[in-house]
């Protein structure tokens, strides 16, 4: 409304200018809204669309990727007392285990010495082994070092080498001694500590143990030595818990001794299981692409009377290329895999309404008994993953088809903005003329019934003028 209107004539010159401002403005404003409409119903139907084509395109990299079918599994009856791992190579078979006894490390105690424990006037040494074949580590303790100051300089000259030391004190008596830990194990590796002048009342030699009669006395408290077990029977050491070599490209982790004539099972197979996991979200992957171009390109009746509701798609020749292009493939043999040609032969067959249908116990048996040619149909150049993985890439790449078409639409929406501005500008303008042209006419008919209303004064006051009764 531009201020006041109708005055003059008495007319609703807001009514007047409303309609004929919604006259101009509903048509292109409802052309533009069914634009909009249809441009966004296709822009969100196009991106179902291809989120559906990537995660089926991510299902088939994982089935694709020969790694899969190269990994080994490595199972354990009792994970608390033993785990293993396998690299790709190993061969598949069940072993029964027994642990005797971890291998260990060396833990020494030095001999006890007084509170006032100091080293010589001069620069002593200390000469650290590990095993009695070692050349050794010389560590120069400073003059006058106390106890505290000896186990610092210990520890900066050891730490490279596996070993630390630490003070243990017996607070009933006030005297200490240094307590040596390597984290070596297997035997004669064993901490052998020999020191000059007065470091000699530290030494320690990590073959003998500790002598209970006397406390005060040196040796070692858990002395180094290697693991016992046995595998189906048959008597094993090793210097280390971690265990490689006994079964090839298989390495047993030994965490506790078992209990005696109680073997533990261990396995190693092919991953059977990985693949069919993999094979099911393939197929899972697989109908929900097909479910989904089914909704958006259906058309369904909702009652008499009433418009069916269409999807997004309908029509859509893109829609048509990517089912056909997955679908030539799926029926297309893979060459040189045994019996194992068509998706049939794992016991994945077609529906009625194009998804596909896992037989899980034909799969089973395919993946479990020719595990070779299983990956051999899957992955691999000629592999069905990697033709399919081809034939639908062009659609979700970067830049691809489905891409290039969303880009289009959100042009189209931008335009239709645009093109809204224009309108409203436009009949912003129509509004303003309208009143002018109404006010204008609003002010001439007020100045003619002004004029009108001054002639009927001036005649009724001439002389002999007769007003009539009305």
């Amino acid at each position: 409304m531009v201020g006041i209107t109708g005055v003059g004539s008495g007319i609703d010159i807001d009514s007047i200018v409303k309609a004929m401002v919604n006259a101009e403005k509903a048509p292109k404003e409802a052309q533009l809204a069914r634009l909009e409409k249809s441009t966004t119903t296709k822009f969100s139907a196009l991106g179902q669309l291809k989120s559906a084509l990537s995660e089926f395109q991510t299902a088939l990299k994982a089935l694709s990727d020969f790694s899969l079918f190269e990994k080994r599994t490595a199972s354990s009856s009792d994970t608390s007392a033993l785990t293993l791992s396998a690299t790709k190579n190993a061969l598949p078979g069940t072993y029964q285990i027994e642990v005797g006894r971890l291998a260990t490390a060396s833990k020494v105690a030095s001999a006890t010495v007084g509170s006032g424990f100091s080293s010589g006037a001069g620069e002593e040494v200390f000469t650290v082994k590990l095993g009695v074949d070692d050349a050794g580590t010389e560590v120069r303790i400073a003059a006058g070092s106390d106890l505290a100051s000896t186990r610092d300089q210990l520890n900066a000259a050891l730490k490279d080498k596996g070993i630390s030391v630490n003070i243990v004190g017996n607070p009933g008596t006030g005297e200490s001694r240094l307590v040596y830990s390597s984290t070596k194990t297997g035997a004669g590796e064993d901490v052998i500590v020999t020191g000059s002048g007065s470091l000699a009342a530290l030494d320690v030699d990590g073959t003998q143990a500790l002598n209970s009669t006397d406390p005060a006395s040196a040796g070692y408290i858990t002395q180094a030595a290697d693991a016992q077990f046995s595998i189906d029977g048959l008597a094993l050491t090793s210097a280390s818990n971690s265990v490689t070599g006994a079964i090839p490209e298989v390495t047993l982790e030994l965490l506790t001794k078992t209990e005696a004539n109680k073997p533990l099972t261990v396995s190693v197979g092919q991953n059977s299981t990985g693949v069919t996991d993999a094979v099911n979200k393939f197929v899972e992957a697989y109908n929900k692409l097909i479910k989904t171009s089914n909704q958006l390109t259906s058309v369904v009746s909702v009652g008499d009377g009433k418009p069916p509701v269409a999807g997004g798609l309908v029509g859509d020749a893109t829609v048509r290329n990517v089912l056909s292009a997955v679908r030539n493939q799926l029926v297309n043999p893979v060459n040189g895999q045994g019996d194992l040609r068509v998706l049939a032969d794992l016991g994945i067959v077609t529906e009625k309404d194009g998804t596909l249908k896992v037989d899980a116990d034909k799969l089973k048996v395919a993946v479990e008994g020719n595990f070779e040619a299983v990956g051999a149909f899957f992955a691999g150049e000629s592999g069905l993953m990697q033709r399919l993985d081809k034939s639908i890439d062009g659609f979700i790449k970067t830049g691809g088809v489905l891409e290039q078409r969303m880009n289009g639409l959100q042009s189209t929406i931008k335009d239709i903005d645009k093109q809204k501005e224009n309108l409203n500008l436009r009949i912003d303008k129509v509004q303003a003329r309208l009143y002018a042209q109404f006010n204008a006419m609003d002010m001439l008919v007020g100045q003619l019934n002004q004029t009108s209303d001054r002639l009927t004064q001036s005649l009724a006051s001439l002389p002999g003028f007769v007003k009539k009764d009305s």
